[in-house]
């Protein structure tokens, strides 16, 4: 089965690339270092590296904080972090630069394979999530190189469809040294797929374990100041329809909320001058955070058109709705907002999330709304209800802390690893 698989990608590969190229009309960065994605480098590196894989900026940001535990931890090991998007990348960079190599993930083909794992000779390999690449995995079988999955989450929407595929997915996860699941219920799905059970633990969610820098929040507290005692709502990490659906909530609750701003950050920059669009032809006054605008009276909309800026963000707004989960995206971390102490709103479609939306909401620490509408009711119950506001807060807070120390037992699993 994986023989066919590779044939079916060697046979892709060119489509593969070429829509890479034509996602560079919108993203210029799709076309850059695209080499990297075939295995070919410009520089050396270093090699015997620890490798960790990060799809894009939400698992990047959950690594951080372990792969600096494991720096400090093993001083005299290299660092290698991989990603898959462009936005990963850039966070990479902002946040671990000259502190580990980087580069993207190769294409999951032999040849591609060999030229990386020759270059890198990577000792280790630490997936997030559930990233599960046949020939990948069967490469680091190969190579003896211990392959471990952590944080892992298996939706079950993904697991009905890595069902229909046992032939391919089964011999691959019997390659991987340990699974390491966010929930019991994630522990079970990867066993139905084909995980020896023996080889799978439940022990947490990183994701929990952030901690908030004090420069951060101060910046966020001082673009506060600047934004001259407005109620500021912020639409964070949003996708495709969001905006159009929720701005003319925001008209509406203008007239209830003379002083209300709506800030928005995108979840994808390419998406920056389109969302900006969408405001003006919806009549309202929007200006761009890169361009140093006054927020005055008149402003309606502040566009964040920046990366690895939103727990900044958060800290500036009285209220958040966390996107992607208006539409069919399976919703984004609402714990960055519930630490800082933002109110918290989310819509229905929070499948990639569902369990610390299913158990944020039994702790009464968050809003989940089915429709624009009722998130507008939302929002404006906040603005008017102190004490509502502040319950959900504490609560808020209180769910993430409670639940943290996911990343020392990994780096504990990892440290065993590696001696």
């Amino acid at each position: 089965m994986r023989q066919l698989y590779t044939i079916i990608f060697y046979l892709a590969l060119p489509f593969v690339l070429l829509r890479l190229y034509w996602r560079g009309f919108k993203a210029p960065e799709y076309r850059q270092r695209w080499r990297e994605r075939l295995g070919f480098y410009s520089r050396q590196s270093a090699q015997n590296v620890v490798w960790f894989h990060c799809v894009s900026v939400g698992e990047a940001e959950a690594a951080f904080p372990l792969i600096r535990l494991m720096q400090a931890e093993h001083p005299k090991l290299r660092f290698l972090v991989t990603t898959t998007t462009p936005t990963g990348s850039a966070r990479v960079r902002a946040v671990m630069d000259k502190h580990v190599e980087h580069v993207y993930l190769p294409y999951d083909l032999p040849w591609v394979l060999r030229r990386f794992f020759t270059h890198f000779r990577p000792k280790l390999a630490v997936f997030m999530e559930k990233e599960i690449w046949p020939n990948l995995v069967a490469a680091c079988a190969e190579q003896q190189i211990p392959l471990y999955v952590i944080n892992a989450r298996l939706s079950e929407r993904s697991a009905r469809s890595y069902k229909k595929i046992p032939a391919l997915i089964k011999p691959a996860l019997h390659c991987i040294s340990r699974i390491a699941t966010q929930t019991e219920a994630d522990r079970l799905r990867f066993i139905e797929i084909g995980a020896d059970a023996e080889r799978v633990a439940v022990l947490g969610n990183i994701k929990f374990d952030m901690s908030m820098d004090d420069g951060v929040l101060a910046a966020g507290r001082a673009l506060k100041l600047q934004f001259v005692e407005r109620f500021v709502w912020i639409l964070a990490s949003t996708h495709q329809d969001e905006e159009a659906r929720l701005l003319p909530v925001y008209a509406r609750l203008k007239q209830q909320i003379p002083n209300l701003l709506l800030v928005i950050a995108p979840r994808h920059p390419e998406r920056f001058s389109a969302v900006k669009n969408i405001c003006r032809e919806q009549g309202l006054n929007a200006v761009m955070r890169s361009e140093n605008p006054v927020v005055s009276e008149a402003t309606d909309v502040y566009i964040a058109d920046s990366m690895g800026e939103l727990k900044m963000l958060y800290a500036a707004a009285d209220v958040a709705f966390v996107g992607g989960s208006l539409v069919p995206v399976g919703g984004h971390n609402v714990l960055e907002p519930a630490l800082i102490g933002v109110p918290v709103l989310f819509g229905p479609q929070m499948f990639n999330f569902a369990e610390i939306a299913e158990r944020i909401l039994a702790e009464q620490a968050a809003v989940q709304c089915a429709t624009p509408e009722a998130i507008g009711a939302a929002v404006l119950q906040i603005q008017a209800d102190a004490d509502f506001r502040d319950k959900l807060t504490a609560k808020a807070k209180a769910f993430v802390l409670r639940n943290q120390g996911a990343t020392r037992r990994i780096a504990d699993m990892l440290s065993q690893a590696l001696r």
